[in-house]
């Protein structure tokens, strides 16, 4: 029978590549840890790490063990997680992948007010790169994702989370913080800060160009970077203007620094979705935070994005 704590030894070795550090983080001593991995090895009976001095290398053998020890180590945890629930608790650990901004400033509040009424469950939210979001949920690496895109289909749920309203923000002093309104056509020839291509923010911007006959090419794009902070800094110090999810920028907006400058035709918002896998049955956290975002409670965090 294979030990499931000496299985997750291993991994965190072989996340690591070092039996100090893995030890460190189970709050054990480096001996015990590589005992425990050479007893793994002999029950298996081949080495999973080449060792040259304090340096450790997978196997082939490591190499091949690792997916499949992450299964069994998932599935030992939501049979564990399932039992506990027959208590009729919430309870066990909830993974969220996110690959937007707006996500990452509303769902940590989420989380915590989800703990708050659930204190068994402990939440985890890590950043994403749009193209990861899906494999990570059909591989099992996360419970949820949150996406700018509409994710629906054969492999996945997916439910409309919130609407992220996007602006035009500019440096305070400027001439034409001081108009109620501009024309699309007048920030033509002015400098821009701009989301990368496969950006959310970007998608929605050239839908709503298009919308107005202007030709994205027409737009001097000075700079592009792949993070709404960044880019309100860098409209903060003066370099020029840029379409930002609002919630990215509120922080400026109330120091002074930046403007929020409206224009005429312009209604920019891109729909946030909260998306799971179906290929894989919920555990009872997944499934309480999933109805848990919608709860009227709160409607003010979602007001947040939509403002």
């Amino acid at each position: 029978m294979i030990d499931l704590s000496r299985l997750q030894m291993f991994l965190l070795a072989a996340e690591t590549l070092s039996f100090s550090e893995a030890a460190q983080r189970l709050h054990l001593s480096q001996p015990t840890v590589s005992h425990h991995i050479k007893k793994l090895e002999e029950e298996f009976g081949s080495p999973l790490f080449n060792r040259s001095g304090n340096e450790i290398v997978l196997t082939e053998a490591g190499r091949l063990l690792v997916p499949h020890a992450r299964k069994l180590l998932r599935e030992a945890m939501g049979l564990q997680q399932m039992m506990d629930s027959m208590e009729d608790r919430v309870i066990g650990t909830l993974r969220i992948t996110c690959s937007t901004t707006t996500g990452k400033y509303i769902l940590p509040q989420f989380a915590g007010r989800f703990i708050k009424r659930h204190p068994s469950v402990r939440v985890f939210i890590h950043r994403c790169v749009r193209t990861n979001v899906v494999p990570t949920l059909l591989e099992q690496e996360a419970d949820l994702g949150v996406v700018s895109f509409d994710a629906c289909g054969d492999d996945l749920d997916c439910q409309e989370f919130f609407s992220d309203h996007i602006i035009l923000i500019s440096p305070a002093e400027q001439p034409w913080t001081a108009m109620d309104s501009i024309d699309p056509s007048d920030f033509l020839g002015v400098p821009f800060i701009m989301r990368e291509p496969d950006s959310g923010t970007r998608r929605e911007l050239l839908t709503e160009l298009g919308r107005h006959d202007i030709d994205p090419g027409e737009l001097n794009v000075i700079l592009e970077v792949g993070n709404d902070e960044a880019i309100v800094k860098t409209v903060e110090n003066g370099f020029g203007l840029a379409f930002v999810s609002h919630t990215a920028a509120q922080w400026a907006l109330d120091l002074g620094t930046v403007v929020r400058i409206p224009v005429q035709g312009f209604d920019l918002h891109r729909r946030v979705y909260m998306i799971r896998s179906k290929l894989h049955p919920p555990n009872r956290a997944m499934e309480a935070f999933w109805a848990f975002v919608h709860d009227p409670s709160n409607r003010d965090l979602l007001q947040i994005a939509e403002s």
